[in-house]
């Protein structure tokens, strides 16, 4: 019960400290409340969190020999005996962990062969990682082993932020426990969430479900915001006790919740993207000279007479990169990779270039495009637009029929493009070989293709993920969802903006050797992680499926791919094999890209859309002008920046299809779908619909027939009484239970599982 009669003053604690309460977040009073919310959350994969459930490992074990007695010193025979180890290799191994121990400081060495428990509080500093509503785990780096904290010790940090924590001694063999001392830097100051209003203050409860506390506003923080709208808070006051709430301000109010512009709105501030660009930056843009003087034009190597036109899709406004084409006297062919020429336009140190840096890149939501550059230069100056005189960046290739290359050449150029394609009507060139020209997209299709098949040869992924796309209504309304298919001709533009990307970072890497070498701006994939590699290995095999961990890497993930091309389980097996991999980033140091089986790769062929690509430019005209290399350490800082923002562009973007899927499953309650559990967790069972790809899921506390378990080893629940299993990559059919736009979740009935 909330009270009714509160004020800025006493009453406010008050209110405060019954809100705190009465939510209860994790206590007996909240279970189904926060089973809820921990499905909806929970991590994916066909397992449930790694750090729940496991066996006792050896290192625990010994730990706990001397937990039992904290004060006591033993030997190493005295450890050994405790635990029953008689052998040989036995004590080796009890001697590495007792070494490892004391490492991680949590044995005291005691003479040569003594030890004891270090129970000397330790202090550390490291990032919150907010595992539910009731504890997190602080990411040390250095530390094997993540410290726990319960929320009632977290002094109200949040996912991300950066504290100090005292560690506990460990005395009953088990994960270490901690309190967080100090918060040392916030991640974020701003939340979004659904205001609750009593009669004159209220809570902000937020979106983010592993949060364990709600945001108390008083009367004069409200800003016009009402009860049941979706609002961004700031926290202004942090108290310095548990058992209150934050107190907060309502900076923006975004409109009801469940409206369309109120929920994107939201998901834009919840990853703390842009409404709109500055007025000074907007400025700067409009000042730019859009007139190509005949002085710069003679500066470039001249396209305008050649044959060149842009592949885009159908609904775009950026067109980034041209292609040109002609035959030469030998028989082969010089091809022009044309990319827009943004760093002419956006110069260094200008309030232009400072904007790009901190976007890092374009943000592609289901109903819009939060550009990193102003319109102006986005869509008008930069944009490889049809018959427009227009300036480029170029990578320029000679190649014959089979795609060998003879010559490169890099540079800035001119170019007029002849004819904007969207990408259905280059495929229609393709398949008939008619309209206008449809010889030139044809010769640079048969082209893509020996590229490719030279890419796949030499060990690139031939993994594709599935793009879900909506067709929306005038109010954002979505009326159908589909999978977006990649034809031809979308492979014919990759194939050439890969073959450029990849061909500028070997120029810059060969310019120098071992230190000499200059910096450059890569993008880099590392190998798959031979642990998650082995997991997956033996997962694929209870589908029948052999993954081999110690062959060739790309060889056995490839002709898995053609085993399951099809079949019900292609989109989770192929989901799951890319987990294993390392995440690709932006990177100063040449590490190669793993996927595409490249051992130099960039990112040149974007740079409306992505900052790096700007870089990869600046960096290239400054040696091909002679420069020297540059500074290292500067741009190695803003690779990590640019990765980051990839990572916030990408979250929020599956933040806006989420929402877009569970407000298109709103109208379908109550029908029945085929699909395949892509998912198990102690919560329940995630179902993709194999018709939308839309995923919702069957909590364990709907299935009637029996008490249901998680086997997190064989990716499976099975029932308790009746032994009934439901695993991983099963096909079962579903109806629709219920669809949660302020959770972003779709609730499913199990209706029954299908034979094998």
């Amino acid at each position: 019960m909330r009270s009714k009669n509160s004020n800025r003053g006493g009453k406010d604690n008050e209110g405060r400290n019954e809100r705190n309460s009465s939510r209860g977040r994790g206590d007996s009073s909240s279970k189904g409340k926060s089973s809820k919310r921990g499905g909806s959350s929970s991590g994916r994969g066909g397992t449930s969190s790694g750090r729940k459930g496991t066996p006792k490992s050896a290192k625990a074990m010994v730990l706990e020999a001397f937990s039992g007695s904290p004060d006591t010193v033993f030997t190493q025979r005295q450890v050994c005996r405790r635990m029953g180890v008689t052998d040989k290799k036995g004590r080796e191994q009890v001697d590495s962990i007792l070494e490892a121990l004391v490492k991680e400081n949590k044995l005291l060495p005691i003479d040569d062969d003594k030890f004891m428990l270090n129970l000397k509080v330790d202090i550390i500093t490291g990032r919150v990682d907010l595992a539910n509503s009731k504890y997190a785990y602080i990411v040390s780096e250095g530390r094997e082993e993540d410290v726990r904290v319960f929320r009632e010790h977290l002094k109200y940090a949040m996912d991300g932020d950066t504290v100090k924590v005292e560690v506990s001694p460990t005395v009953h063999g088990g994960r270490q426990e901690g309190v967080v001392i100090e918060v040392l830097e916030r991640s974020r100051t701003e939340l979004v969430g659904i205001m609750e209003l009593s009669k004159n203050f209220g809570f902000v409860v937020p979106d983010f479900k592993k949060l364990y506390f709600d945001v108390f506003v008083g009367e004069r923080g409200l800003n016009g915001a009402q009860s049941g709208d979706k609002v961004l808070v700031k926290i202004v006051e942090w108290p310095e006790s548990a058992g209150k709430n934050p107190t907060g301000e309502v900076v923006r109010v975004f409109g009801p919740a469940g409206e369309n512009e109120a929920e994107i709105h939201s998901i834009m501030a919840e990853f703390g993207l842009p409404f709109e660009f500055d007025e000074a930056v907007e400025e700067e843009a409009e000042r730019i000279s859009d007139k190509i003087t005949d002085a710069e034009i003679a500066k470039r190597r001249d396209f305008r007479g050649m044959t060149t036109f842009t592949i885009d899709p159908v609904d775009a406004k950026d067109f980034d990169d041209a292609l040109s084409i002609q035959k030469l006297e030998n028989g082969n062919y010089e091809i022009g990779i044309h990319i827009a020429d943004v760093t002419h336009y956006v110069l260094p140190k200008t309030t232009l270039e400072k904007e790009a840096f901190h976007r890092a890149t374009s943000v592609y939501l289901v109903d819009r495009t939060i550009p990193m550059l102003p319109e102006r230069l986005s869509n008008g100056l930069c944009s490889l637009r049809p018959e427009e005189e227009k300036l480029t960046f170029s990578a320029v290739f000679e190649l014959d029929e089979n795609g060998k290359l003879y010559e490169s050449w890099f540079g800035r150029t001119v170019i007029y493009s002849d004819r904007r394609f969207a990408y259905e009507e280059a495929q229609e060139r393709i398949e008939t070989g008619e309209g206008d020209f449809a010889e030139e997209i044809n010769i640079l299709n048969g082209i893509a293709k020996k590229l490719k098949d030279k890419r796949f040869k030499n060990g690139a992924i031939s993994f594709e993920t599935t793009e879900v796309k909506f067709k929306l209504d005038e109010n954002g309304k979505p009326l159908y969802v589909y999978v977006k298919e990649r034809k031809d001709a979308h492979k014919l533009i990759e194939e050439f903006m890969l073959l450029a990307n990849k061909k500028v970072a070997e120029y810059v890497y060969n310019m120098g050797k071992g230190k000499r070498r200059p910096t450059m701006v890569y993008r880099t994939h590392g190998s798959p992680d031979p642990d998650k590699l082995s997991t997956f290995s033996l997962f694929a095999r209870k589908f029948g499926y052999k993954v081999d961990p110690d062959g060739d890497i790309s060889e056995e993930l490839n002709n898995l791919t053609e085993e399951i091309e099809g079949k019900p389980e292609q989109s989770v097996l192929q989901n799951l094999a890319i987990r294993t991999m390392a995440k690709a980033k932006y990177s100063t140091e040449p590490e190669g890209h793993f996927g595409l089986a490249f051992d130099h790769y960039s990112h040149f062929t974007s740079p409306i859309r992505r900052y790096p690509d700007m870089m990869a430019h600046r960096l290239l005209q400054h040696y091909l002008d002679g420069g020297k290399s540059e500074d290292k350490e500067e741009y190695e800082e803003r690779c990590r920046h640019s990765s980051e923002m990839e990572k916030r562009a990408a979250d929020a973007e599956r933040a806006s299809i989420k929402y877009k899927q569970v407000e298109f499953m709103k109208d379908t309650i109550g029908n029945q779908y085929k699909g395949i559990v892509s998912g198990v967790t102690e919560w329940g069972i995630f179902v993709e619909i194999e018709e939308n790809k839309c995923e919702g899921m069957v909590r364990l506390s709907d299935l009637n027939d029996d008490y249901y378990e998680l086997d997190a080893s064989n990716y499976r629940i099975i029932g308790r009484q009746n032994k009934r299993i439901i695993s991983f990559g099963d096909e079962v059919i579903v109806e629709v239970k219920s669809a949660n736009l302020a959770d972003r979740t779709i609730d499913l009935t199990l209706i029954e599982t299908l034979k094998k």
